[in-house]
């Protein structure tokens, strides 16, 4: 059973920072790209974040290129979104997605974990 489950998301000052994160089960993880997306009330969902299964590439939407940063351990089963600078416009619910790597064209999603950016 492929289950993603997110977790660290808070209430948090603008300015602050906040570490969330997805652990991964019942799929081949190492070998699986993750991306975080994230999706405001009332707005469509944004891709974030995404990293290579073997963590050799990034790539960051130009809203929060330069202040989040996305990583994985492989040992651990589990993808991490650091966000510092955090704005008012980054509330959302932050979300974790799973390409996976062996049965082209399945993937699979969290149910997210919320972040709140404010005074």
């Amino acid at each position: 059973q492929v289950q993603l489950v997110e977790s660290g998301g808070a209430l948090v000052q603008p300015g602050g920072s906040l570490r969330v994160s997805c652990v991964a089960s019942g799929f081949a993880f190492s070998r699986s790209d993750m991306k975080w997306y994230r999706q405001a009330d009332g707005k469509e969902r944004e891709l974030v974040a995404t990293i290579t299964s073997n963590g050799g590439t990034t790539n960051y939407a130009d809203s929060v290129k330069g202040r989040f940063t996305i990583s994985r351990d492989n040992t651990k089963n589990t993808v991490y979104l650091q966000m510092n600078s955090l704005k008012p416009e980054d509330t959302a619910v932050y979300l974790c997605n799973a390409v996976d790597g062996i049965w082209v064209g399945r993937a699979y999603w969290g149910h997210g974990t919320q972040v709140t950016v404010s005074s």
